[in-house]
């Protein structure tokens, strides 16, 4: 008989993350969650070897596994897992990808190159997968490259009850910070959520891959300055910004970035930058350097992801958890429930 609470099962992409989700459901939803045993391993010639211990017929089953660094290993994992699942009876197979990645391949920006967030969606979709969870993606309109339901969570409302807290309520000097033309509609989210005021970073390119000149839109002289992205991967961009914005007259600047991505020198410069914190989330498992660097802070996505899982299983709605207000009991435990209203 299948059992009347949903199924978790994780690949190696992040694992701590997977455990967060099922002891959060376990400790604060009444429910008896924990990972299905199973082995996710590699042959001598790297091939991806699944199996499932416990028996899935009929479950509904939840595979945790962004596609983060080794984004290729780590999406096969998934493709593989789903595949076992189908193949093992699963009612429906959910993958939760908290970062998916080749967001960024999302159109075609010069003549003969792929889209290959499409490809990925494809394989996704035709691999077993009837449903996608997944937080922040880069464009919107990758949602409709499925051909199956996906669910795209905003980290914008932890952000708020996390500014909110840092800031003791107080957002008379806050402003928010596009860091680019493109994420103005991101970071305008947030700006409302909190009752900021909004600025922008303009930057302008000589040739690709390398930023010209910089100019602050707005005013931020005497203001607390929080740059606001979904991605950071080398940093390079954001470090920049952070010492226009202080040349401009800010008094702090601090960033919050959904995906620390952090590859290459991105943990060095955010350590020697002028950023008195950069906060990220952890759908993708930060290594040792990451956690020890002295103006990084990593906020947890578990209490977020747990909600959108029971209430998936439950035919519930997910969108509820778009509202910064809708989170503040979740996320009691870190951010007093007298904070948000202030």
């Amino acid at each position: 008989m299948p059992s009347t609470e949903p199924k978790l099962i994780s690949g190696n992409a992040n694992r701590p993350l997977a455990e967060a989700i099922a002891r959060r459901m376990s400790m604060h939803r009444g429910m008896q969650v924990g990972l299905v045993d199973a082995r996710v391993e590699r042959f001598n010639d790297q091939e991806i070897f699944v199996e499932v211990y416990e028996n899935v017929r009929g479950e509904d089953m939840f595979i945790i596994q962004p596609t983060s660094k080794p984004a290729n290993d780590n999406l096969m994992e998934l493709l593989i897992m789903a595949d076992a699942l189908r193949r093992s009876s699963a009612a429906r197979v959910t993958a939760v990808i908290p970062y998916f990645g080749y967001a960024r391949q999302d159109r075609r920006t010069k003549a003969r190159t792929p889209i290959s967030a499409k490809l990925v969606s494809n394989l996704i979709t035709h691999g077993g997968v009837e449903r996608v969870l997944t937080m922040d993606l880069h464009a919107a309109q990758i949602q409709g490259f499925f051909d199956i339901p996906v669910d795209n969570l905003y980290a914008s409302p932890i952000f708020a009850l996390d500014i909110l807290h840092q800031m003791d309520g107080d957002m008379s000097d806050v402003m928010v910070i596009s860091p680019d033309v493109g994420g103005v509609s991101r970071a305008r989210e947030l700006a409302t959520r909190i009752g900021a005021p909004l600025a922008i970073v303009d930057k302008r390119r000589e040739k690709a891959g390398e930023v010209a000149g910089m100019t602050v839109i707005g005013d931020v002289t005497d203001k607390k300055c929080i740059i606001v992205d979904d991605i950071c991967d080398t940093a390079g961009t954001l470090c920049k910004a952070a010492d226009v914005l202080m040349e401009a007259g800010a008094t702090e600047v601090h960033a919050y970035t959904t995906h620390g991505v952090l590859s290459g020198p991105a943990v060095d410069r955010i350590s020697k930058s002028v950023l008195k914190s950069m906060v990220i989330t952890d759908t993708i498992e930060a290594p040792e350097p990451v956690k020890t660097c002295a103006n990084i802070r990593i906020v947890p996505t578990a209490p977020m992801l747990a909600q959108a899982i029971v209430n998936i299983w439950s035919g519930t709605s997910v969108s509820s958890l778009f509202d910064t207000a809708s989170l503040v009991p979740i996320y009691e435990g870190l951010y007093p429930r007298g904070m948000w209203g202030r």
